[in-house]
């Protein structure tokens, strides 16, 4: 996953891929046995979005007995356009996450209702970012008619968007309560002077692991031989990626097409350059 990159946390650490969103039992994600951080409500997140995305996309190519195209167009055509093709139902998707990753997050405590809070903030940003997908039709790619249906984004956007709301995730303390059926256990945020998250935001109760070491607690493979960026000043830069130990630097020699040239016609021919890199890894 390219979203934690340039990240000190490995993506071996979570394990998850777009394929596996579907199966969390096999995924390698071992979602019960996570600690209650910020990395574990982006993993919920994230799992549940692409449990509704998978759904969702299914229905829309029908591959799925139990779903099609979204009937409901949510509005009237606009002007010089008018509904097309096959709109992805993601409500669909999102009822399906909900029933799927929700299911053991039934308990009366603090770790059920931080999970279910992360899988809805996940399966609310599918809803967020659908948009309008239109396709033109004419002579010699004229646009005389316009058909347009909903899509969902690519999902390296859902990804990115989770991102930045891991980084800016809301720290939360445990409350009890006695009810009816007993205790019960509930959230809510540690800074009362910072506005209170929606359930757009993601929120956690423990602080991070140390993920510059080995940690096999944790599952943390540190960040040594990382490879980093000697000219950023920001996370993926040597400094920060490399918690202060310092780099190695090396030089690489790589294989390039070069010198390019369009042939009428039609194709184009290359030569084969060797360019040298430095490569900078992380002690």
């Amino acid at each position: 996953m390219s979203t934690f990159s340039t990240s000190p946390i490995s993506c071996h650490e979570a394990g998850l891929t777009p394929t596996s969103a579907l199966d969390l039992e096999t995924s390698g994600l071992h979602l019960d046995k996570m600690a209650p951080t910020r990395e574990s409500a982006f993993v919920h997140a994230i799992a549940s979005a692409g449990v509704a995305f998978a759904v969702t996309r299914s229905c829309a190519e029908g591959t799925s007995t139990i779903c099609g195209c979204d009937s409901h167009h949510k509005g009237p055509p606009g002007d010089g356009w008018k509904w097309g093709g096959c709109s992805e139902d993601a409500d669909f998707g999102v009822l399906v996450s909900r029933e799927f990753a929700d299911a053991r997050e039934n308990r009366p405590d603090a770790r059920s209702a931080m999970n279910r809070h992360n899988n809805e903030a996940g399966r609310t940003t599918i809803l967020d970012h659908m948009h309008l997908k239109c396709k033109c039709h004419g002579l010699s790619g004229s646009c005389e008619v316009k058909t347009c249906w909903w899509a969902q984004p690519d999902f390296r956007a859902i990804g990115d968007y989770l991102k930045d709301k891991y980084d800016s995730a809301s720290e939360m303390v445990v409350e009890k309560h006695r009810e009816s059926r007993g205790w019960v256990e509930t959230l809510r945020a540690k800074y009362a002077l910072f506005k209170p998250p929606t359930e757009r935001d993601l929120v956690y109760y423990e602080n991070s692991p140390n993920f510059c070491e080995p940690n096999p607690e944790t599952g943390s493979f540190g960040t040594r031989d990382r490879t980093c960026n000697v000219t950023s000043h920001g996370i993926d830069g040597c400094d920060l990626l490399c918690c202060g130990r310092g780099h190695n630097t090396r030089t690489e020699k790589r294989k390039e097409k070069c010198h390019c040239i369009f042939h009428w016609c039609c194709y184009v021919s290359c030569q084969e350059c060797v360019r040298v890199y430095d490569v900078h890894t992380c002690k």
